[in-house]
């Protein structure tokens, strides 16, 4: 129910792959629009509102092969916006400084002082490609707080590494909604045991 309406399951699935691909766009915008929008203080509704509005009346506009296509098949859902390759987004990432766009992170110091996560531990499981450890500067390494549960990596980390092999790549990948999951976010759905998905995607993705 939103603001009086009931949401078909449809409508709900569009707005999933939506909001996943503004949230997966917005930190690759100049830094000016990304601060523009952060500061926003009007009506997102409204903004919204407009933003469908011109999206029908473009589509309204468009080839009438299309729509005769469309209404040839009318039960067909659209499709859900592919995420871009990953690795176009390998030199963007490596720009970034990792804390606007990783969220928290820390050094081992902090990990074993705070987590009680020794750095013999840490270090094995870095050597096996078991733990997103990025890399700050020359030879130091930071590691995301949030793919941490109980002191261990979530379940799956390993198997998304395997697969995405540079952990910038990956963790970006890890923290943003993904369309190819229903717009959930995979940190997440790994620290849920939802592994086979995750999994899934992410060879589909390499």
């Amino acid at each position: 129910m939103q603001h009086g309406v009931l949401l078909d399951a449809e409508a709900l699935a569009s707005a999933s792959a939506i909001a996943g691909s503004v949230a997966a766009a917005l930190p690759f915008l100049p830094q000016a629009q990304r601060l523009a929008i952060t500061s926003f203080k009007g009506s997102w509704t409204g903004l919204t509102s407009a933003f469908f509005r011109a999206m029908a009346e473009r589509i309204a506009r468009a080839d009438p092969a299309d729509a005769d296509t469309m209404d040839e098949c009318p039960t067909i859902r659209p499709a859900r916006p592919a995420s871009p390759p990953l690795a176009e987004r390998a030199s963007d990432l490596q720009s970034m400084l990792i804390e606007d766009w990783a969220g928290e992170v820390a050094g081992s110091t902090y990990l074993e002082e705070r987590f009680h996560i020794p750095r013999s531990t840490l270090h094995r499981w870095q050597r096996r490609g078991e733990v997103v450890a990025l890399r700050k500067g020359g030879r130091k390494h930071v590691f995301p707080l949030a793919q941490f549960v109980d002191g261990r990596p979530a379940p799956g980390i390993g198997e998304v590494l395997a697969a995405i092999t540079n952990p910038r790549l990956a963790w970006f990948w890890l923290t943003r909604p993904s369309p190819e999951l229903d717009g959930r976010t995979p940190i997440e759905m790994l620290r849920e045991d939802m592994i086979e998905d995750v999994v899934r995607v992410a060879r589909n993705l390499s």
